[in-house]
């Protein structure tokens, strides 16, 4: 048994003949998507709708009758986009120091290392919350630093995870394949700390002490995330070659505006923050539209079936489609997609959402409709995240290609760059609505909104994302690389390597 499992894991992900080598078995596959899985454990607890509600509900709430600062809404607001400015700014100077690292090591594993060690005590100390009986303006500040601390601690770890998938094989088709498996662990260990908040509505205890439950979802993703990174350290290899030289600043900065599908990608995701208004405020949306927090469980677990489908299903299409493969069409496809599914959404849960009983919960037909469009809406989304990652990888091929020289850390660091915007806009704008609409702040349960706030909800849950997917095609009709001309792109990289390994031999001998 041990045998196949080793024999297994030391064979090839692609067998078949894709017109490319390939390089990646499926230990060194899972092992990165495990590291992969350590960041689907933070960000389940940190970036998305959990961390919203916590701040505003939890931490916060004792700010609820103080006007004059706007109450928990109006702080929470301001520390998400000034924080998330803050950590946006933070990228790129990440992806310099990864492009500018040298080491035996390599470029990327050594921060894979060290840094999920400051990842999870940072982690820990937010969620354990504000001590003592600290003064107003302490209490804020506590907050913003302890916001800031998880903002740069992962990116020194978040950095490097993604350039080391690009560095890893230059082979699309194994890059998908590494990309699809990733996606499913990440999914299912970054759903283990959230689903667990999501169902502290069911437990007798967590239900009346979910700060309590907040803490324990972040203890499980700080063990989850140094177990899994020391896996993911242990078991690379980074196989690209660079120069010996590291790259200036300068040299960084101006590769950056020479990549014009990397700039598309770029504005394509700043369109994107308002389809991740939705994320933002789902955990309103359940609990005070919908009105029962008990539907946040079904909400998370919809969700897996399309990060299942797209982690299997896309990676096999792309093996299938061979040299037909082109992930700019496959992009395309999927916001099309995902605009008539929105639309969808709100024809179909209008009448049940605005027009029930204000302080009621909604029906159960109605229920499970929203469950349903919120996992169909979730397969088009995860699609087109899977197939943007292998975009992101061929804009890195482009500017070798183009120039001669290779830099993930500053092309990866201006996708996550907006990835941070998309996160702080959307909540910054999640968090103002709501605030204008005259959303209240509770400490648990739910509770009766005025109809500016159910309308409000409702919109940015279903026509905002729709709205978002169509600029998002805007960008992409400029995206100049084919599948086709990346492969004939690292047919000629390959040709040069090879001829400045032979010139190198040369001059040795």
């Amino acid at each position: 048994m041990a045998n196949k499992i080793t024999e297994f894991l030391d064979s090839k992900i692609v067998k078949k003949d894709v017109g490319e080598e390939t390089y990646l078995t499926w230990r060194e596959n899972i092992s990165y998507a495990l590291g992969r899985g350590a960041q689907g454990m933070f960000t389940s607890m940190t970036g998305s709708k959990y961390l919203n509600y916590f701040l505003t509900n939890i931490l916060l709430v004792r700010f609820k009758n103080r006007e004059d600062l706007g109450g928990p809404m109006g702080i929470a607001s301001k520390i998400r986009f000034f924080c998330g400015i803050f950590d946006a700014i933070n990228d790129p100077i990440m992806g310099i120091i990864v492009d500018k690292t040298r080491t035996k090591e390599g470029q990327m594993r050594p921060y894979i290392r060290i840094a999920p060690w400051f990842v999870a005590a940072v982690m820990l100390l937010f969620f354990l919350g504000i001590p003592g009986n600290l003064p107003d303006w302490a209490c804020i500040l506590w907050t913003v630093i302890l916001f800031v601390g998880l903002d740069v601690t992962y990116t020194a770890f978040d950095i490097p995870m993604g350039a080391l998938a690009f560095s890893i094989t230059p082979n699309g088709i194994e890059r998908t394949k590494l990309y699809g498996v990733s996606s499913i662990v990440r999914s299912i260990s970054g759903a283990l700390p959230g689903l667990f908040v999501a169902c502290a509505g069911w437990l007798p205890y967590f239900n009346t002490h979910t700060s309590k439950a907040y803490l324990t979802g972040a203890v499980v993703s700080a063990i989850g995330i140094l177990g899994f990174t020391r896996i993911t350290y242990k078991n690379t290899r980074e196989r690209t070659v660079h120069h010996e030289d590291a790259p200036s600043v300068r040299e960084c900065f101006s590769l950056l505006f020479r990549n014009r599908p990397l700039l598309m990608l770029f504005l394509s995701n700043i369109f994107f923050l308002l389809v991740k208004v939705t994320n933002q405020i789902s955990f309103y949306f359940v609990a005070d539209l919908m009105f029962t927090t008990k539907y946040n469980v079904f909400i998370d677990v919809i969700t897996f079936p399309a990060f299942l489908l797209a982690g299997i299903g896309v990676p096999k299409l792309m093996e299938k489609l061979g040299t037909r493969a082109d992930p700019r069409k496959f992009y395309r496809i999927c916001c099309a997609a995902a605009i008539v599914l929105h639309v969808l959404f709100a024809l179909i849960c209008y009448d049940g959402l605005l027009q029930k009983e204000p302080g009621t919960v909604v029906a159960l037909p109605v229920g499970i409709m929203i469950v349903l469009f919120t996992g169909l809406t979730t397969i088009p989304l995860e699609c087109k995240n899977l197939m943007q990652k292998e975009m992101e990888a061929e804009t890195v091929d482009y500017i070798e290609w183009k120039t001669g020289t290779r830099v993930e850390g500053i092309m990866l660091s201006i996708m996550s760059f907006t990835g941070k915007i998309e996160n702080s806009v959307s909540s910054s704008i999640a968090f103002a609505v709501l605030a204008y609409t005259g959303y209240i702040a509770h400490d648990e349960g739910s509770l009766i909104q005025n109809a500016a706030t159910n309308q409000a909800l409702f919109f940015m849950t279903t026509l905002l994302p729709a709205l978002g997917y169509m600029l998002m095609l805007i960008p992409m009709a400029f995206y100049n690389i084919s599948g086709k001309s990346h492969r004939q792109m690292i047919a000629e990289l390959d040709a040069r390597h090879a001829k400045n390994k032979a010139a190198q031999s040369a001059v040795e001998e």
